[in-house]
């Protein structure tokens, strides 16, 4: 009897390990040269095209410890979890499409790319130190991290720019200009080395995703939303991950009572007991070498007696297929982020879909600088995020809703959705594929995915 249960047991975790078996995720060491050697790729061979591009042909990124400016964030080395003391960051560009020198104006180097440029025992004054490298290269245009439309390219404090303005000698304030296109072009653009591990990184959320979405982690009529969502940050945590928000788990229902598909996305759904012929959404995102993800998913409680997820809620789900595909055929090399939004809810209405857009770009930080393609609180334009222009080697959440009318519930469901993807310039990748299937909970026998 013990032999038999012992097999029994082996079948289940063998079975268990092939279906959730965790990725490879790499030590801390290993992350931090990942990370260091792609940033002296991008210091090395993109930044002087995106300088060059912008007309700035010096670049000054000034942080204080613990105030730290975005895309400073974005420069640091990995064993830098923050500035310290004043850190100031050169970078200048002597001619276009050149090499660009780089400089740290503080009391250390700062990675392998930024050497110290600043000795405090002949120059007590940090401030003179940098005007001193200034006024020695002479640029035509002093970029500066202030901004109106992006608060990730507007990281420059009123008071660093005060003392910066102060000790800037007179015939170059003239030349100080806003880095915010930079900035952004900067956040935005993906190297082939990202890309390389991108879609590994979505693989590793899709599994977690997954996952927490199946009799692995649910009960009926036992396991709230709340577990779930506290399961996922307890995962992210084993698999030595880190999170960018806390995930959500919210559940529509046949009760005519409740009418989850007009939830204001303002307000948190309380948690509730998880049943059969329960319809569930997931928003999840995991962040994995200064990289982001941001996933939402659907799955569905089968009833005794269901084998599969009901056909008239897969068929509305594929209203959400729909949507992703009209706006990823809008991504056109330099058209503004409204302009893709206008034109895809013009085939919406043509089609009779109702629904939203609120897609964002997706990279170094969860909800990244880049063109916005629509809010949820707002499906017209968006003045200033919203009319930067799409790059090629960008990345975007592809988020949305469709909202579809189930007649055997008598009410609207709506199918919410949200993939990472990839812009290569002619069209929209997704990094690992998107959700064709409600999961089904639990998985029919021999269930190998979406």
């Amino acid at each position: 009897m013990i032999k038999k249960i012992l097999s029994l047991l082996l079948i289940v975790i063998g079975a268990q390990s092939i279906y959730a078996q965790d990725f490879a995720v790499l030590t801390q060491r290993e992350q931090a040269q990942v990370i260091d050697s792609w940033l002296d790729d991008r210091i090395t061979n993109l930044l002087p095209e995106l300088m060059t591009e912008t007309g700035i042909d010096m670049w000054v990124v000034i942080s204080r410890e613990y105030n730290e400016d975005p895309v400073i964030r974005k420069l640091l080395p990995a064993t830098w979890m923050a500035a310290r003391r004043r850190t100031i960051l050169v970078m200048y560009q002597p001619a276009p499409n050149g090499p660009v020198e780089t400089y740290a104006v503080a009391r250390y180097d700062v990675g392998k790319a930024f050497k110290r440029a600043w000795d405090p025992e002949s120059q007590p004054d940090q401030w003179e130190a940098l005007m001193d490298l200034i006024k020695e290269k002479n640029p035509k245009a002093i970029g500066l991290n202030y901004a109106k439309d992006y608060g990730h390219a507007d990281g420059l404090t009123m008071n660093e720019y005060q003392i910066f303005h102060e000790y800037l000698p007179e015939n170059l304030k003239s030349k100080i200009v806003s880095a915010q296109t930079l900035a952004v072009r900067w956040l935005e653009t993906r190297t082939p080395a990202e890309m390389a591990t991108y879609r590994h990184i979505q693989e590793i959320a899709h599994q977690i995703v997954q996952q927490g979405l199946s009799e692995q982690v649910i009960t009926p009529g036992v396991t709230t939303t709340d577990d779930v969502v506290w399961w996922y940050r307890e995962k992210i945590k084993s698999m030595k991950l880190d999170t960018w928000f806390h995930p959500s788990v919210d559940i529509q229902r046949p009760d005519p009572a409740s009418q989850d598909a007009n939830r204001s996305f303002a307000s948190t759904p309380a948690s509730q007991v998880i049943m059969p012929g329960d319809l569930l959404h997931i928003d999840f995102g995991i962040t994995y070498l200064r990289l982001n993800t941001d996933t939402q998913e659907m799955a569905y409680v089968l009833k005794l007696g269901e084998t599969e997820v009901p056909e008239y809620l897969q068929k509305a789900f594929e209203q959400g297929n729909r949507v992703q595909d009209l706006l990823t055929q809008n991504y056109v090399s330099g058209r503004t982020g409204n302009e893709i939004l206008r034109e895809t809810r013009k085939q919406m209405d043509a089609e009779g879909i109702k629904g939203s857009i609120y897609t964002h770009p997706l990279g170094y930080y969860g909800h990244s600088a880049g063109p916005t393609i629509g809010m949820w609180d707002n499906q017209g334009d968006t003045p200033g995020a919203g009319d930067f222009p799409l790059h090629a080697n960008t990345g975007y959440a592809i988020e949305l809703n469709a909202v579809v009318f189930v007649k055997e519930w008598n009410k609207e469901v709506r199918i919410m959705l949200e993939e990472g993807a990839f812009f290569d310039g002619d069209k929209v990748n997704y990094y690992n594929g998107r959700q064709k299937k409600i999961l089904a909970i639990p998985r029919p026998t021999g269930y190998l995915g979406n």
